[in-house]
């Protein structure tokens, strides 16, 4: 476990990376969260590459809503011709089969494998004016007040969500999950003491962090992020919780196989250039890569870690 919401104002910002075929029409990456956060920011980066890699014009969408499923499913009702690509952190593909049973695709039988791009961790932040400092100073200043045992994450079904529910559990407190479109929204009522804490990815923090617009508390991974090495892990701060996740990409099913592998070969390509990889990085992500075949893997072993986690939160879908 370690490795680790309907559109609403669609973003289409072009990439001109080469010759556009106009026969076939771009490339198009679909980003299944809102624009603005490091996971569109990593997407701009892939479809940079990747376009240049294949001489190709590529597109960059923001496709939010329903927690991912909006963009996944965009993907899916794509012609199955691999230009279509979706690049996705783990809920749509990994936690929504687990907990929405009227989910309206199978991402193991609809989505096809390319490349892990990126992992990264957790992180639990809060606005700077409030008087808590640690993980420690939490757990009082919550039980003081039950409004404030509030947390936001980027969306209903995500790991954040379920992650942030297991630190309640944990410390004995019945956590009060509020769901956004995406990273950047939450951040933004974060900063504007509109939620009392933020439960997100280190890549979404960071920034913020440094330049002291809020506070980050702990990071989920087993050792401290290099990006935040200031900040504790959970476990360091007293709270015995380990998790972390991915970002990939995908196809629809049925895609060509050649076409398939030329967007892996340039994935891997790119991540291991010193370039990119100093890009990547700046996002507070661990450039990756791999083929589709570790891809299908790697989503095989986490579906089945997230699993007992996720149904023992007793989380049910409205």
């Amino acid at each position: 476990m370690d490795r680790r919401q309907v559109i609403a104002g669609a973003a289409l910002a072009p990439l001109i990376v080469g010759a556009s075929r106009a026969q076939s029409g771009p490339l198009r990456f679909v980003f299944p969260f809102a624009a603005g956060g490091a996971g569109d920011g990593l997407t701009r980066i892939v479809a940079d590459e990747v376009g240049r890699a294949l001489n190709e014009t590529a597109i960059v969408e923001a496709r939010p809503g329903a927690g991912g499923q909006i963009g996944t499913q965009a993907v899916i009702n794509a012609p199955p011709d691999g230009r279509t690509l979706l690049l996705t952190p783990v809920a749509p593909v990994i936690i929504h089969p687990i907990v929405f049973p009227q989910l309206p695709y199978d991402p193991f039988k609809d989505l096809a494998p390319i490349s892990l791009v990126t992992t990264f961790d957790f992180a639990l932040a809060v606005n700077p004016e409030t008087p808590v400092k640690t993980l420690a100073e939490l757990v009082p200043w919550m039980k003081a007040d039950p409004r404030r045992a509030t947390y936001g994450s980027p969306g209903v079904g995500n790991l954040p969500h379920f992650f942030g529910a297991l630190m309640g559990e944990k410390i004995g407190i019945a956590m009060q999950h509020a769901p956004y479109r995406g990273s950047a929204p939450a951040l933004t009522d974060l900063v504007a003491g509109q939620v009392p804490m933020v439960m997100t990815t280190t890549s979404d923090v960071t920034e913020l962090a440094k330049a002291g617009r809020i506070r980050v508390l702990a990071v989920s991974g087993r050792e401290r992020s290099p990006f935040l090495p200031d900040v504790p892990t959970f476990t360091e701060a007293g709270v015995p919780i380990v998790g972390g996740a991915w970002y990939a990409l995908y196809t629809k099913a049925g895609a060509p196989a050649d076409m398939i592998g030329k967007v892996s070969q340039a994935v891997m390509a790119a991540m291991r250039a010193p370039a990119v990889k100093a890009k990547v990085l700046g996002l507070s992500m661990v450039p990756t890569g791999s083929t589709p075949e570790e891809l299908a893997s790697i989503q095989k072993a986490d579906h089945e870690a997230w699993t007992p986690a996720v149904r023992a939160s007793g989380f049910k879908p409205s």
